[in-house]
């Protein structure tokens, strides 16, 4: 339909008209592509990568969309019927030659996109020699970071260093997450047995918002985690600090591990300097073992292991379990616990 109403408006000395429209129609379009704020910002070479390919197929949307709605605008005015004419419209056949173009330019069209998008995939998914591997574990509400480089030191923050590739090797211990952080574009399932990954490269300091893009329960919209990326100094300070502190066992071993799983963002412990108000107050942790009627010590290990076992009147279930700690570790951070509450 589209070639035979081009075909007449050719033969009606329209052509610079529908050009006209075109170009108006365009340029409206572009004007809202570009300044309304569609995206938010692009922080990794990735998503830089992405951004481009957008584009481009957005550039050829929208000159499709100008071709075809200056058409549809023309037609609609040239075209169409005068009150009370009821005869039949000229038997137009169409344009052969207008059929083939309008067949191969899209033919061009779409596989210029694919061949831009595989060589994105392909860019994005190149692993450099350098890169930093570091394991993400999601889990109902929560999620967990390991970095095998650094005797798989783990937390609950993601730091990262700027302008360093890192692969992500992803996991769920409970049902389907999805790991989306929006200003490094990708996204990425975490299934259950399976490992997934995905590459970042950080191109910005500063602090980002992991979101689960995937419905996995009643907590799901609390699933958030935290981005930090860093220079690579203090990326290295950190990651050296914090092995050696929880190598070193003691308080400062327990405080570091307490800091690390994120502990201090819930919880209020005054032995660490945290003032979190979403969980139970950790300085009355023997009130808590005297109301569960359970040793201090068996009842801090058994709530870092299994959160739901004992659940303090007034606070929501959304702790997450740490029994993927080391048992070392877990070790470290009952006594901390204990000995700060006791």
């Amino acid at each position: 339909m589209t070639d035979v109403v081009i075909s007449a408006a050719v033969q009606k000395g329209a052509l610079l008209k529908v050009t006209l429209i075109a170009l108006v129609v365009a340029a409206i379009t572009t004007a809202v592509a570009i300044f309304l704020p569609w995206l938010p910002a692009s922080d990794s070479k990735e998503a830089d990568r992405i951004d481009f390919d957008f584009w481009f197929v957005t550039a050829i949307c929208i000159l499709v969309w100008a071709v075809v709605a200056a058409v549809f605008l023309y037609s609609i005015v040239a075209f169409r019927a005068r009150p009370d004419d009821d005869t039949d419209g000229p038997p137009v056949h169409g344009h052969t030659g207008l059929e083939i173009t309008w067949t191969a330019i899209p033919f061009v069209l779409v596989t210029a996109i694919g061949i831009l998008s595989a060589v994105v995939l392909a860019k994005n998914g190149d692993l450099q020699k350098n890169h930093l591997r570091v394991n993400v574990l999601g889990e109902q509400f929560a999620w967990n970071f390991t970095y095998p480089t650094y005797g798989n030191l783990q937390s609950t923050t993601l730091r990262l260093p700027v302008n360093r590739q890192v692969q992500l090797k992803m996991t769920s211990r409970d049902v389907l997450h999805s790991f989306f952080v929006p200003e490094f574009r990708q996204k990425e399932d975490l299934v259950p047995g399976q490992t997934t990954s995905i590459n970042v490269t950080p191109t910005k300091l500063g602090h980002y918002v992991i979101q689960c893009a995937e419905l996995c329960g009643l907590g799901h919209a609390v699933m958030l985690g935290q981005v930090l990326v860093m220079r690579q100094a203090d990326f290295n300070k950190w990651a050296q600090g914090s092995s050696t502190a929880t190598q070193g066992g003691g308080a400062a071993a327990g405080k570091a591990l307490f800091t690390n799983n994120g502990c201090a963002s819930c919880h209020t412990y005054a032995p660490a300097g945290a003032t979190g108000k979403v969980g139970p107050d950790l300085d009355k942790l023997p009130q808590y073992a005297q109301q569960a009627k359970k040793p201090l010590e068996a009842f801090v290990r058994e709530s870092i292991q299994d959160p739901s076992a004992y659940l303090q009147p007034g606070y929501p279930n959304v702790m997450p379990s740490f029994k993927n700690l080391p048992a070392d570790q877990i070790d470290q951070l009952v006594a901390f616990l204990t000995k700060g509450s006791s």
